[in-house]
C-alpha cells in the first residue's frame, strides 16, 4: 500500500497508550488498532481532524505517501 500509517509513532512521541487515544477521540480500541495498523481502508476527516487535536499534530505527521510504483516494465 502507497499509504503509510504512522500513527504509533505520533503516539510514542506523545507518550500516549491505545486506550488513552480511544478514550479521548470516542473510538473503540478495535478501530483504532486497525487505523494504526494500517489495515483500515478510509478513514473521515472529522476523526483524522480529532486524532490531530488530541496529539497536537497535523495529518501529514500520521499519514505518509510512498511511491511503491518504481518498477520499470520490461518490453
Amino acid at each position: 500500500m502507497a499509504i503509510i500509517v504512522n500513527l504509533d509513532v505520533m503516539m510514542a512521541r506523545r507518550k500516549m497508550s491505545l486506550n488513552e487515544l480511544s478514550e479521548k477521540v470516542g473510538l473503540t480500541l478495535s478501530n483504532l488498532s486497525i487505523l494504526k495498523t494500517g489495515k483500515a481502508k478510509a478513514i473521515r476527516f472529522s476523526t483524522l481532524e480529532t486524532i490531530c487535536k488530541v496529539l497536537d499534530c497535523q495529518p501529514g505527521d500520521i499519514l505518509e505517501y510512498v511511491n511503491d510504483q518504481h518498477k520499470t516494465i520490461s518490453r
